[in-house]
């Protein structure tokens, strides 16, 4: 695994916001969504940006294209860097409809991933499945990651849905839960300009109390995680983040950014209290 040496430059000017960074970490994580990236470019991303990525998906259904050795060194340069790796969400809903549960989590457990998404974005899952899902997974030493909402271009997050959906799998043991947001980032809590609602993000927050820092924010676009840093501090938790969007989230989460560099002064300081 690549570690990160900032010894040539004084701590403040690497990490103006002041927030610990290192790995491996429980707040600020970033998800990475991979949608066919090749392996020489896969291999030169983690020995560059490894240390800033916690969570590494190939997104939708594109673990089935790959060939298999490929799949693999892939999967082992993911653990490589510790980053969990996994499947999209699309892929579990799909397979799920061919085979078992039961199945599909150790078929991925057996090729490398060390995580999995369940989610029910497309086709609908009860919550007795999401349930038997996560135990399954765990079962088979997956971490498991959650996703609430749909992939329907209207879709816009419920607060009940998303409340009742955070607590029942976390219970049941999910790692951390999703909250959808598409590779566009214009469904959940954002419209179709992908502008956030602030409000509902705040009340979510507030309302899901200590649990709200096990939600993981799809934002794919610049503007999306400049607003949730503005509104929930450097440590939210972010997700669906472009391979070539590392730095510039890491730099956004530090202050090392024009965009969120006036706001390191106030950093703790959450607007939504």
């Amino acid at each position: 695994m690549v570690e990160c040496d900032h010894l040539f430059l004084p701590d403040r000017w690497a990490n103006p916001s002041g927030q610990k960074r290192e790995k491996p970490r429980t707040k600020g994580l970033t998800m990475v969504i991979d949608k066919g990236l090749g392996l020489t470019a896969y291999s030169d991303l983690l020995e560059l940006a490894s240390p800033y990525i916690d969570i590494y998906k190939l997104g939708f259904g594109t673990t089935a294209l790959y060939p298999l050795e490929i799949l693999k060194q892939k999967l082992t340069l993911a653990t490589q860097n510790g980053l969990h790796i996994m499947p999209g969400g699309t892929f579990f809903e799909i397979a799920i409809r061919h085979s078992t549960i039961a199945d599909y989590m150790k078929q991925i457990r057996v090729l490398g991933f060390t995580a999995v998404e369940i989610s029910d974005g497309t086709f609908p899952l009860s919550f007795a499945k999401r349930q038997e899902a996560i135990n399954y997974a765990l079962d088979n030493d997956l971490v498991v990651y959650t996703e609430v909402g749909k992939k329907a271009a209207d879709y816009r997050a419920c607060r009940e849905d998303l409340l009742e959906t955070l607590s029942f799998d976390l219970h049941y043991g999910a790692h951390h839960v999703i909250v959808e947001a598409r590779e566009s980032g214009t469904v959940g809590v954002f419209d179709c300009d992908g502008r956030i609602d602030d409000s509902f993000v705040c009340d979510i927050v507030t309302s899901a109390k200590e649990k709200a820092s096990r939600l993981i924010w799809e934002a794919p676009q610049k503007d999306q995680q400049v607003d949730f840093i503005k509104t929930l501090g450097s440590d939210v938790n972010l997700g669906n983040i472009a391979h070539t969007d590392v730095f510039s989230v890491e730099t956004l989460r530090r202050g090392l950014r024009g965009d969120t560099a006036l706001i390191m002064d106030r950093e703790g300081c959450n607007p939504c209290e």
